[in-house]
């Protein structure tokens, strides 16, 4: 964490080549969207209130977005380029002093690390900046590097401005700097705008530098990918690539044993314990915690949701934004959506569905049923093809089972409802009013048996009718 160093992330552009009504920053990568990164990663290099978001293309989405963090927003109201941009919060910025750091909201590959050490240059090499660069095989699209005839830089330019000369260098400028502070902002008002674009391009900064006889230094990164920006859908996937498998190889690292992972989705701020497995085509994402020694099986999608330690998903199970305590197990096919509790040791199985339902210790429901809206005691049996109908049509009403009871199979519990600590519903009953402790519930009608009873036969024209509907 550098106390003394503010950094201003650009995000006001629209990202014409994404082709997308969205703006470009909010587009998402590893699970979250794209200015997320890009501020997580300031906050490891700043303190939050010297975190800054440029915002202009549909503002109010990007800082919906941004607010929450509790990163600071510099409006630019109109997209005139990135000296524009960083000079557009001129009065937020200025009298921070220190190192100014200015980043980009389309580049979510770039390291702490990375962002630290082209501080830590312009510190020590007593530049007045420094900014990061690196080689790629296709250059399209990025200003180019230039140097001079020392080998030291000289100005960067804009592909648009290009000499075909320029263009064919193959160093390229990432777009992200730190600066002295003070002299920053003293010869900032120096950018001009540019004669094709009419924009004020912060990269001028470089030879307004050198024409007042100070350095600007470059950080030369080997690895192209920490400053991959987005412009399209393509870079939009490679980066969301990158990004997992940065994932998964800590993960592997941290003692999280993955079964072929280049078939599993896992979020970049996902958290798993060491000793769980994760199966085959398992997508793990959003803020979901998964504790140690787990088991999620194989095509299981768990999002939003935290999992205690030795919670067991089998395979083909939807958890959404629900809590699974410890040596709960759920699946396989159980779908456990909104809000959902299993507590401790509870067994929910194949083709069981729970909505809003908090299922007790070492309670149950094996087979084919939905608990919506329902709060189970301890060590409740729920028979297969068990259903609670919690809505009439207008409003969602409550079921709540006591400790210890037994549900029979195929019983439908009608909310509101309330059934007691030890009492038992029949198999096949229809249960409306509340049920007494230590009782049985029978809502069924009575068997009648009629004997010699034979079909009637069928007329002449029902029998034609019959025939013609069979397939």
């Amino acid at each position: 964490m550098l106390t003394d160093a503010a950094v201003v992330i650009l995000a006001a552009g629209q990202g014409t080549r994404m082709k997308s009504r969205l703006p470009k920053v909010l587009h998402r990568a590893g699970g979250k969207p794209l200015i997320r990164h890009s501020i997580d990663t300031a906050f490891q290099v700043a303190p939050v209130e010297r975190v800054f978001v440029v915002v202009g293309y549909q503002a109010e989405k990007v800082e919906a977005e941004t607010e929450p963090t509790g990163a600071g927003i510099i409006r630019q109201t109109v997209q005139a380029g990135t000296g524009h941009a960083v000079l557009s919060g001129r009065d937020q910025l200025e009298h921070l002093g220190g190192r100014l750091i200015v980043s980009v909201g389309d580049c979510p590959l770039i390291r702490t690390e990375t962002l630290l050490a082209l501080a830590e240059l312009q510190l020590s090499s007593a530049a007045v900046a420094t900014v990061i660069t690196t080689e790629v095989a296709n250059p399209t699209g990025y200003g180019r590097m230039i140097r001079n005839a020392a080998g030291s830089l000289a100005e960067i330019v804009e592909e648009k401005d290009c000499t075909p000369e320029q263009r064919a260098v193959r160093e390229i400028n990432s777009g992200i700097f730190c600066f002295n502070a003070e002299l920053f902002w003293k010869h900032a008002g120096e950018i001009r705008a540019n004669e094709k674009s009419g924009e004020y391009y912060l990269t001028d900064m470089v030879a307004i530098f050198i024409r007042a006889g100070l350095s600007v230094v470059p950080l030369k990164v080997a690895d192209s990918n920490e400053v991959l920006g987005i412009n399209n859908r393509v870079e939009l996937a490679a980066a969301d690539r990158i990004i997992r498998d940065r994932k998964i190889h800590q993960l592997l690292l941290d003692g999280v044993t993955i079964e072929k992972p280049e078939t599993v989705t896992i979020d970049a701020q996902v958290q798993i314990g060491m000793d769980t497995i994760i199966g085959p085509f398992a997508q793990i994402t959003g803020h979901s915690v998964v504790g140690e020694n787990c088991r999620i099986g194989a095509c299981s999608i768990i999002a939003d949701s935290q999992l205690g330690d030795e919670v067991e998903v089998f395979p083909f199970s939807l958890i959404t934004a629900s809590q699974l305590d410890a040596k709960a197990h759920a699946g396989p096919f159980a779908r456990i959506r909104m809000g959902a509790h299993l507590l401790e040791g509870a067994h929910v199985g194949n083709f069981v569905e729970l909505k809003k339902t908090r299922m007790g210790k070492g309670s149950k429901s094996m087979h084919l049923a939905y608990l919506g809206d329902s709060t189970l005691g301890d060590k409740v049996n729920i028979g297969a093809g068990t259903i609670t109908c919690n809505y009439d049509g207008h409003r969602k009403h409550q079921t709540f089972i006591g400790d210890g009871v037994f549900v029979g199979s195929n019983s439908t519990l009608v909310a509101p409802l309330e059934i007691e600590s030890t009492a038992y519903i029949a198999a096949g009953s229809t249960v409306t009013h509340k049920v007494p402790a230590g009782s049985m519930a029978v809502g069924r009608s009575r068997q009648v048996n009629k004997e010699g009873w034979k079909r009637k036969p069928l007329t002449t024209a029902e029998a034609t009718a019959e025939t013609v509907l069979k397939p």
